[in-house]
């Protein structure tokens, strides 16, 4: 790594620790031991690229979107980053609900592990800071509210698609026996981002990768490991007692 990107590694690191304290959650890892993406990972498409062009025909695809009621419902609801708030939208695929109070250690461990994996982003965003696609066309989204504040904000990977794909692996394996129902939810919480007009689909693709990264060095974590074991016997004992009642 160039002095350069030493230097922006460092300003991200430290803005991340920052943040970190703010959520007031205990991570697993801070972001200097997470995957570092400007090492393992591409830069974002050039504009004269045929990945761009990707990209560009994925936005159109995604504004199509737009007519379809229910999705861009969807789109608009999973525009949450309330860590809180998303394990209550991803009860109805896991099969349980995932709240502080009903499944506190499911809650936990999925709680710290994704605002752990969400950091790894922070490093690539502030490095590229890629225009976003609503302000490259100029063109409205599906959330105006959030406009303003994300035109100086990269796009360079998806803030929003590593929190869900963090949290889609993170309840598979919690949960395996409806991994693909989570897992789906999870890849359309990326594309949300999509047809909401806030990113590239590259931008997504990078996020996904990311975190893949990042699961796979929790996993070298003894505390992640033991809070882990923990959701999956709170989860067996609940959905035990579940099965149980309904019959």
């Amino acid at each position: 790594m160039d002095f350069f990107k030493k230097a922006i590694f460092a300003i991200a690191v430290c803005g991340a620790v920052l943040c970190c304290a703010a959520d007031d959650v205990p991570l697993y890892l801070d972001a200097a031991a997470l995957p570092n993406a400007l090492v393992f990972y591409p830069a974002p498409p050039d504009t004269g690229s045929a990945a761009f062009a990707y990209d560009v025909a994925q936005y159109k695809w995604g504004k199509s979107m737009r007519a379809d009621s229910a999705r861009a419902a969807l789109a608009v609801a999973q525009g949450t980053t309330d860590v809180a708030e998303m394990m209550k939208m991803f009860s109805g695929v896991f099969g349980l609900e995932i709240s502080e109070k009903a499944t506190p250690a499911i809650f936990n461990v999925v709680k710290r592990g994704t605002l752990t994996m969400r950091l790894a982003g922070r490093v690539p965003k502030n490095h590229y800071m890629r225009v976003r696609p609503y302000v490259y066309f100029n063109e409205p989204t599906l959330l105006p509210e959030y406009e303003e504040g994300h035109k100086t904000n990269g796009a360079y990977p998806s803030g929003h698609t590593l929190r869900g794909w963090a949290m889609a692996l993170l309840l598979a394996e919690i949960n395996p026996v409806a991994q693909d129902a989570i897992l789906k939810y999870g890849y359309e919480w990326g594309q949300s981002r999509v047809i909401a007009g806030y990113h590239w689909q590259s931008d997504v693709e990078a996020s996904k990768a990311i975190v893949a990264g990042c699961f796979a060095r929790l996993h070298a974590e003894e505390a992640f490991l033991a809070d882990m074991k923990k959701a999956r016997e709170e989860f067996k004992r609940l959905s035990a007692k579940q099965k149980k009642k309904a019959k």
